[in-house]
């Protein structure tokens, strides 16, 4: 496993930072994150490498348990690629489910469990990743994604915990905050993003890579324990 030299890894989380905070960078979830040092970054080299699989792993398995131990506020793993930097809409998301696969098989084999409150299958409107026992969704930004909201320099995984968006839902802040960002992504880009749906409505899979699929869209993934 190569890791990246501090000055460099260092580099990276500064640009991600300085995106999120850019007064129009729309995702208050994001912000909040950030505010509150609830955002951790994790830096990797190649994205079609998995060079740093077990180290972006091991990070996902330690977020779900400091979230099970402390589950107050917004909180994002965010996996920055140093490279590459040309990949196209399709091409990143061909590669975004190659590592997402990686990480799953990764956690079946450690014998890591299901989070029950979510499905397995991409097909299913319920369905939601699951690492250490915690269901996540996944945010891919790129410098050639289509939706402004997703551009970024770097091939990025943003991993959300989806127990966290349950807990506003309950606390009753959860409408307002997907009001808010869904006025400042229009205000961003002009239109409200279509490939948007809420949880239990359409497998969240087509929204990870951030490309508009069709109804024809199958997701590559299959988790071993689906």
């Amino acid at each position: 496993m190569e890791t990246l030299e501090a000055p460099r890894a260092s580099a990276l989380e500064d640009e991600l930072r300085a995106i999120i905070e850019a007064p129009e960078f729309p995702c208050v979830g994001a912000k909040a994150a950030l505010a509150r040092g609830n955002l951790r970054i994790v830096t990797a080299r190649n994205m079609h490498s998995g060079w740093n699989d077990l180290e972006i792993h091991a990070a996902l398995l330690e977020w779900a348990h400091a979230y099970r131990c402390d589950p107050q506020g917004v909180r994002s793993l965010a996996v920055v690629f140093e490279q590459p930097l040309n990949l196209d809409e399709r091409e990143f998301e061909q590669v975004m489910w190659r590592r997402i696969q990686s990480f799953s098989d990764k956690d079946a084999w450690l014998g890591q469990e299901y989070d029950p409150d979510v499905s397995a299958n991409p097909e299913d409107p319920h369905f939601s990743l699951s690492f250490g026992g915690e269901a996540f969704f996944v945010v891919g930004l790129h410098p050639n994604a289509s939706r402004p909201a997703r551009r970024f320099p770097r091939p990025t995984m943003v991993f959300n915990l989806h127990d966290q968006f349950e807990q506003l839902r309950e606390q009753g802040k959860y409408e307002r905050m997907r009001e808010r960002i869904l006025e400042r992504d229009v205000a961003l880009a002009g239109d409200t993003n279509p490939m948007l749906a809420r949880h239990g409505e359409a497998s969240e899979a087509r929204q990870y890579s951030g490309r508009l699929v069709g109804e024809e869209w199958k997701c590559p993934f299959r988790d071993p324990r689906a």
